[in-house]
């Protein structure tokens, strides 16, 4: 019979220096792969006017990353949990960084180019988020997984606000391509990733790696110098998508949630800047600065998000994610055209509703790979970054069908969408609140599951945990 992660000796450990190190990277490179892909807001409200572009041009231009996602997402949840996390977190970083920076370099008028490049950055951010997510929940000891895997998702929060500070400075003075220039830095973290971070001593033991999990879990968990024994299960190879979706409840809450979620956020925080500036008649640099609170109030929540969610558990706060966003971007739609003195009151409910939809994030971010065991979790993580690269997708396409496509981007295009467009993402919202409410599951201060029986944070379907007993 599978053992679960409970019954492993170093769980109750105290961690290593290089613990929190490889967690500071972590969370550092979420900063700077979301910088990457949120700054494509800036540099579509600068080039769409610029390059005459369409409301389907500049659509295909933001959705791009989230096809890429889709993709990235579907192959790096098998690898991840094929080959390992470390790998796929290198690979996915690098690739992101690349092919941001890239973007630098494209022609005039090369929205086709900017489109292909955009899909790389998606596919290169989806794959890394699949490794990473899964390496940091089972990295961390059951005691304190809740609040320090929420913890981690908090810095990417600062991801869109380092966006938003670069582009209202560095617009002035680079330009566009000094701007996509900046995209280059992950490249960086990805080399530090592979010095500093270990493979997954839990996802190791799943693969029946022993010894390989012991030097692992010493230099991430102070186990003293004595030798101690791991478990010796059967490898895990034998898991597929199959099993993963023979978790209906857990499968359809992982789908509703991020789609929802993706939607609602990406929504916003893509069209939002090119929105802000035409409908108040202000410079891209200026939305770009109105947008820095939007992102500061993003961080806010995820950082009340994480406390609260190790306090009340992950479901309550899902259910106040949801039910927040849905109630906050409504009131932006209604009140969109009016002010509270100079203030424009769309903005002050976007402030608002950041603190729910981009807030709620360090809620959900782990939540995947919580809910499913060691097992299948990199295919978990994959199919809640499936989800959000379809959120991707439909956020900003919503408003382009709403506008029409065939529409030159101007004022009143973006003026008569708002209304329904936002509605349509305060819908979402109210998605993420019923998944939470009627299809929810508690995965915090339980341990993580290895393969998946009954005991664990997240019990896999009965014809997994069959395999696993029988050694198959």
């Amino acid at each position: 019979m599978a053992e679960q992660a409970s019954a492993v000796p170093f769980d109750e450990a105290p961690v290593t220096a290089r613990y929190w190190l490889s967690i500071i990277i972590f969370a550092v490179t979420g900063v700077v792969d979301f910088f990457d892909f949120f700054v494509v807001g800036f540099l579509v409200s600068v080039l769409a006017p610029k390059w005459h572009l369409t409301f389907g041009q500049t659509s295909i231009m933001l959705m791009s990353a989230g096809i890429g996602a889709m993709l990235g997402a579907f192959v790096a949840g098998f690898l991840a949990d094929r080959f390992g996390r470390k790998p796929m977190a290198i690979s996915g970083v690098l690739l992101c960084g690349l092919t941001s920076g890239a973007i630098a370099f494209i022609p005039e008028d090369g929205w086709v180019a900017f489109a292909i490049l955009r899909f790389f950055v998606g596919f290169g951010l989806a794959a890394g988020a699949v490794a990473a997510v899964p390496a940091i929940v089972e990295f961390a000891p059951t005691r304190h997984r809740t609040l320090v895997t929420s913890l981690v998702v908090v810095p990417v929060a600062f991801g869109v606000l380092s966006a938003s500070v670069t582009a209202s400075f560095l617009l002035p003075l680079v330009g566009w391509r000094g701007l996509a220039a900046v995209g280059f830095l992950p490249i960086i973290l990805g080399i530090l990733t592979m010095i500093i971070m270990p493979e997954s001593p839990r996802w190791l033991i799943s693969k029946g790696r022993v010894r390989e999990a012991q030097a692992s879990i010493r230099k991430l968990y102070r186990v003293g110098g004595d030798e101690f024994v791991l478990p010796r299960l059967p490898p895990a190879s034998s898991a597929t998508f199959a099993d993963l979706f023979a978790e209906q409840r857990r499968f359809w809450l992982t789908v509703l949630i991020w789609f929802g979620a993706s939607t609602a956020n990406y929504g916003v925080f893509l069209w939002g800047p090119t929105i802000v500036a035409l409908l108040l008649g202000v410079s891209p640099q200026d939305a770009a600065r109105m947008f820095i609170y939007v992102s500061l109030a993003g961080v806010f929540g995820r950082t009340g998000f994480a406390f609260l969610a190790h306090r009340i558990g992950r479901k309550p706060c899902g259910q106040l994610m949801g039910y927040g966003t849905a109630v906050s971007l409504a009131l932006a739609a209604y009140f969109h055209n009016d002010f509270a003195g100079s203030v424009p009151l769309f903005l002050v409910f976007l402030i608002v509703g950041a603190v729910f939809f981009d807030g709620g994030f360090s809620n959900i971010g782990p939540y995947p790979a919580e809910i499913f065991p060691v097992q299948l979790s990199g295919r978990a993580v994959g199919l809640a970054q499936l989800s959000n690269g379809i959120g991707k997708i439909v956020g900003p396409l919503c408003l382009a069908l709403i506008a029409g496509a065939d529409n030159l981007v101007h004022p009143g295009a973006t003026a008569s969408a708002v209304m329904p467009a936002f509605c349509f993402l305060a819908g979402a919202g109210l998605l993420i609140g019923l998944a939470f409410t009627f299809l929810g599951v508690e995965p915090h201060g339980r341990p993580v599951a290895l393969f998946g029986e009954n005991g664990g944070a997240g019990s896999a379907p009965k014809s997994l945990a069959a395999k696993a007993a029988a050694g198959q």
